[in-house]
């Protein structure tokens, strides 16, 4: 199982990507949205902000979120860090259930772009 720490590097890392990408990606990733991860196993919420093309001021606080945030993922520690080091596949997890991805339909269409 992913430790907390290797769960915040991927995401750390995953907003390093973000901020490094260029045309279609990073224009979807130029939402300006607050974001949660909830990792199902840790029982761990990490919250943030898409903005500017990166995840700025993420916490982490116990359980699941405490708000209803614009984008909301839940998944595994493992699968986040698998996720981001290009050992998953976001669509091929997202349609076996191991990911779960929740936001409005016109995010979703501008994020299709990221998966």
């Amino acid at each position: 199982m992913a430790s907390i720490e290797e769960c915040r590097a991927a995401l750390e890392q995953l907003s390093r990507n973000l901020a490094g990408s260029d045309g279609d990606v990073r224009k979807a990733a130029a939402l300006d949205r607050s974001l949660t991860c909830h990792l199902t196993d840790l029982d761990l919420t990490f919250t943030g902000r898409l903005r500017d093309g990166r995840i700025a001021d993420v916490t982490e606080a116990p359980g699941k979120p405490a708000t209803k945030a614009d984008i909301r993922l839940a998944m595994s520690g493992d699968d986040l860090v698998a996720l981001v080091g290009g050992r998953l596949n976001f669509a091929s997890a997202w349609a076996a259930g191991r990911v779960r991805l929740e936001a409005g339909f016109r995010d979703l269409l501008r994020l299709r772009t990221l998966l």
